[in-house]
């Protein structure tokens, strides 16, 4: 009996690794394109993308696992059946859940997979994503110039480069920088480079030239072989961080600190995700039970399962959209956490009375067989 569950085991390992695979990779493809405007727009290089990318991972694949498992399960349970392997096994004295429980088991080690990924992956992933993100943000060298074009970091300040090598340097540099008592400065300069002097951003400038109107329209002309333009104006010294519900760890969900006043408005949103983080680990266990019922949840048939595997699909499909409107509701009402629990486990009870209500009509056609072959005799 153990050598049969191992070979039932492998025959569902191969295809669940395979479509969390393909899925995956479809799923980092289409971030991959959303993500294009760190490189477009944002002009950050290729391995600051490849990070952003890559940090979206857990989240995307919790969010497949229950799919892979479902397609996974009716692929290589649907060759077997088929094949007429699982009619040998029944034959051979082999109870349904003994059939069964290899991919059960396995989706029961993938819920667990699932659960830790919630607990302690993404949200340590989604920590870094979102300070990424910020440091995107606050980059002055893809904010402050552009190559080519006139750029207004902030009002009565227009910067101008006419192109960016590849060590950073700006070549033939020009800035318009106007003041409320209207007076204006011009600042032309051959090169130019973004740095830190004294933990403070600036802009040094080398071989060049001011041009500065007073307020009495006097004109005062400079030339310089080093100029320092301070930036730390532009930056938001007061900017942190802000971690959304997704980026916190349980304890930060169930437990928030009230006396904040973002936590506690939005305090039914994160127990509303503190429960998901706990409630969809459950989705990969109903789902491998769906997809067996729609294999071995009815009578054998040479013709396939096409018709029991679109109407399982269809349920399971349906059985996840409900799962997110109610994680939405719960933004609203604390008690409706409790359906969260529910959609699976209810799907899941409805997936294994299916199989196992086959086996007892089986048995009951079994104890009435005598009886007709008597009367028939007599």
């Amino acid at each position: 009996m153990r050598l049969i569950d191992r070979y039932l085991l492998r025959q569902m390992l191969g295809p669940t690794l395979l479509a969390t695979g393909a899925l995956t990779g479809v799923a980092l493809l289409s971030q991959s394109l959303a993500g294009l405007d760190l490189i477009v727009n944002q002009r950050q290089s290729a391995v600051v993308f490849l990070k952003v990318t890559l940090l979206y991972m857990p989240q995307l694949i919790n969010m497949i696992l229950p799919i892979a498992v479902f397609v996974a399960a009716l692929v290589s349970f649907n060759r077997l059946h088929t094949e007429q392997e699982i009619v040998v096994c029944f034959a051979g004295g082999m109870s349904r859940w003994r059939v069964i429980s290899p991919a059960m088991r396995l989706a029961g080690a993938i819920a667990f997979f699932a659960l830790v990924m919630n607990l302690f992956v993404q949200p340590a992933a989604f920590r870094a994503l979102r300070e990424e993100l910020f440091a995107v943000r606050t980059d002055l060298a893809s904010t402050l110039v552009r190559e080519g074009e006139f750029t207004e970091p902030t009002p009565g300040l227009t910067v101008y480069t006419q192109s960016i090598d590849g060590q950073g340097n700006l070549r033939n540099l020009f800035i318009h920088q106007t003041k409320g008592d209207d007076a204006a400065t011009t600042y032309t300069a051959d090169q130019g480079r973004l740095a830190k002097r004294l933990g403070r951003p600036v802009l040094i400038m080398h071989e060049g030239s001011t041009q500065e109107f007073s307020r009495t329209g006097v004109l005062n002309f400079l030339t310089f072989d080093e100029y320092i333009f301070d930036l730390s104006p532009l930056t938001d010294s007061s900017g942190l961080v802000h971690y959304k519900p997704s980026d916190r760890y349980m304890h930060e969900l169930f437990f928030p600190d009230l006396e904040q006043d973002w936590e506690r408005r939005n305090r039914k949103s994160l127990l509303a995700e503190g429960h998901a983080r706990l409630a969809t680990p459950l989705y990969n266990i109903a789902f491998m039970a769906m997809a067996l019922a729609a294999i071995i949840g009815g009578g054998f048939s040479r013709l396939g399962y096409g018709r029991r595997i679109a109407v399982m699909a269809g349920l399971a499909t349906l059985t996840r959209i409900i799962g997110f409107v109610v994680q939405a509701a719960c933004d609203d009402d604390v008690w409706l956490n409790l359906l969260q629990y529910a959609v699976p486990l209810i799907a899941l009870g409805f997936a294994l009375r299916s199989i196992f209500r086959q086996r007892t009509s089986r048995s009951g056609a079994r104890e009435r067989r005598p009886a007709g072959l008597s009367r028939a005799a007599a």
